[in-house]
């Protein structure tokens, strides 16, 4: 290790609040490695969580490991030292189990360069008996594992508090060789072990299904933990150097009732659950002891019951709150009073879609008049920055919709005008432009992504359309880095060949061609109604015929109650008795 590595190192772990140093000896090693930078990692409350989980056991040492930013890649030059843990400095080799929680697709093109400087084979048939177990957990685990199906030896499917400490009892006391533990840990609910299974394909390129090895489930059932006061989920480490390390950051619910049809969270998280105020109040308490400002974190925060009494009691304590969106249902002129009184001069919206008919396919049971409702009341409350989220390339979509985006714009901006000149300060109406990417288990993954030239097509109309527009911007996510996102998203294992390639620099098409597959294949191509998903390897607990009822609702304008947040019998949602 360079000096300039390891003083970083050291600055880095004194720099931090709450990291857990045990000796080494006995224990079972764990390296948990978020495949992005530090700055990512800790705030990323699934990584904290397990960290705080895996060294809550007296059996279980456990240190991190991070994707170098570039200053220190350039210091792992020829013959440099192996990337090591943050807490003791050890090689990635060292440690009995590499755990590695992902949450973006995106990321995956960092496991090659992670698993080169930890000096590990990247694929899972090039490691030896003495290597390290490497598993995968965090969301994507449980939208598609395949693509990374040859590369980890086991995925944690679902939430990892109900499946972990199994996993760790077996791992702890495990004697067996490396071929037998792997059919021990597949045995275990929500544990897939990927080399237990066959993929198959038709002629035509098309999934045909997985055969499973004698002893092997046929599907994994995803796992999820039906009591959220029985875990914590917060900034249980705390450093500045954080993308948000100026708050705390506390989990207040998981999971989404609102069944938008384009989103995976709102279904791989089924059934909806909340933390309740009593157990939020103690993690925001020990929060507030670090930072002065507390961040909620759910897919729905405006729809936790006691987001209210919650928020006053931060105020209360001297405290402020971040929230990342507001439902646009759920605002009246108390949030904007509360959300003052925290600092906020700026909120994001999300409409997604502009025309009612395409907010309809979405499931977005939101009109126009609700849109401007909302937007009034912030502006009359006083806050000064507005973001709008929209999406582009929803099935179906065309010039009209394009239209209806730009003149709900217009409609937005004059209200947000009005008010900046009523108070004598003008502030900034912000749109965040997404291209549609169809995700697995939603109603929509039977769709297409929109080609990447319409796509372009409809950027430069919007760009064109609002750059003279004062107190107006736009931004647009990469389309790249979107049609790498919808590849890695919806292919099957045979995209993990890739990965070095792309890793290397290749570009997306490049390194397709050069492993035999075709990116549009995946990334554009409409699913068959009857065609088998690879990602349908896992049991997420929602009926396929029930998505499939949704994508032929969306396509004709219907929409979907939401469900009930203490639903757990339907057997659509996950939920059991």
């Amino acid at each position: 290790m360079s000096h300039y590595t390891e003083a970083k190192r050291r600055k880095r772990l004194a720099g931090e609040q709450g990291a857990v140093l045990k000796p080494w000896g006995t224990r079972v090693t764990v390296a948990l490695l978020y495949p992005n930078t530090y700055a990512q990692a800790m705030c990323n409350l699934g990584f904290l969580t397990i960290y705080h989980l895996l060294n809550s056991r007296d059996d279980i040492l456990c240190e991190r490991f991070f994707l170098p930013d570039k200053e220190e890649l350039s210091a792992f030059g020829q013959g440099a030292a192996p990337l090591v843990s943050l807490e003791s400095g050890r090689a990635l080799r060292d440690f009995d189990l590499v755990a590695i929680s992902i949450s973006f697709e995106n990321d995956y093109l960092h496991l090659p360069t992670l698993f080169e400087l930890g000096r590990l084979p990247l694929f899972a048939l090039d490691r030896d008996a003495h290597a390290p177990l490497v598993l995968c957990g965090g969301v994507c685990s449980f939208i598609n594992p395949e693509p990374l199906a040859e590369i980890m030896d086991l995925f944690v499917v679902g939430e990892g508090e109900p499946v972990l400490p199994v996993l760790l009892d077996l791992l702890t006391g495990a004697t067996a060789s490396r071929t037998e533990l792997l059919k021990a840990c597949a045995r275990i609910p929500g544990v897939y072990v990927p080399s237990l299974y066959a993929a198959r394909y038709h002629d035509d390129g098309t999934f045909a299904g997985h055969r499973a090895a004698a002893g092997a489930p046929a599907r994994i059932v995803r796992q999820w933990l039906p009591d959220l006061d029985r875990s914590a989920s917060r900034s249980f480490v705390h450093s500045a150097e954080s993308e948000f390390g100026d708050m705390s950051l506390v989990e207040i619910s998981r999971g989404c009732s609102r069944g938008c049809r384009f989103c995976a969270a709102g279904f791989v998280y089924l059934p909806p659950r909340e933390r309740s105020l009593a157990v939020l109040v103690d993690q925001v308490a020990a929060g507030l002891c670090q930072r002065n400002k507390i961040g909620l974190i759910s897919p729905s925060v405006s729809d936790h019951a006691a987001l209210a009494p919650l928020q006053q009691e931060i105020l209360a304590r001297g405290g402020e709150f971040s929230m990342s969106s507001l439902r646009i249902d759920s605002i009246d002129a108390g949030h904007v009073v509360a959300l003052l009184a925290a600092g906020h001069r700026s909120v994001a919206l999300a409409p997604e879609a502009a025309s009612q008919r395409l907010r309809n396919l979405i499931n977005k049971s939101l009109d126009e008049t609700q849109i401007l409702d909302a937007v009034k009341t912030l502006a009359a409350g006083g806050m000064l920055n507005l973001k709008l989220y929209f999406l582009l390339g929803l099935p179906t979509e065309t010039d009209a919709d394009i239209d209806a985006l730009l003149a709900l714009t217009e409609k937005i901006r004059s209200i947000w005008l009005e008010a900046g000149r009523s108070r004598g300060r003008l502030g900034k109406i912000i749109l965040s432009v997404n291209p549609f990417i169809p995700k697995p288990f939603t109603p929509l993954q039977w769709a297409a992504m929109e080609g990447k030239s319409s796509l372009e097509r409809k950027f430069k109309r919007l760009r064109t359309a609002l750059a003279k527009v004062p107190n107006t911007e736009i931004h647009f996510e990469s389309l790249k880095a979107a049609r790498l996102q919808a590849l890695l998203a919806r292919a099957d294992r045979r995209v993990g060949r890739a990965l070095p390639l792309l890793a290397a620099g290749a570009n997306l098409d490049a390194a397709c061609r050069d492993t035999g597959i075709s990116p549009d294949f995946f990334i554009e191509r409409q699913r068959e109604d009857q065609e088998a998903f690879p990602w349908e390897i896992i049991d997420n607990g929602t009926r396929r015929s029930y998505l499939r009822a949704e994508y032929r609702g969306a396509l004709a304008g219907q929409l979907t109650a939401p469900c009930h947040p203490a639903c757990r019998r339907c057997g659509v949602c996950g939920g059991g008795a």
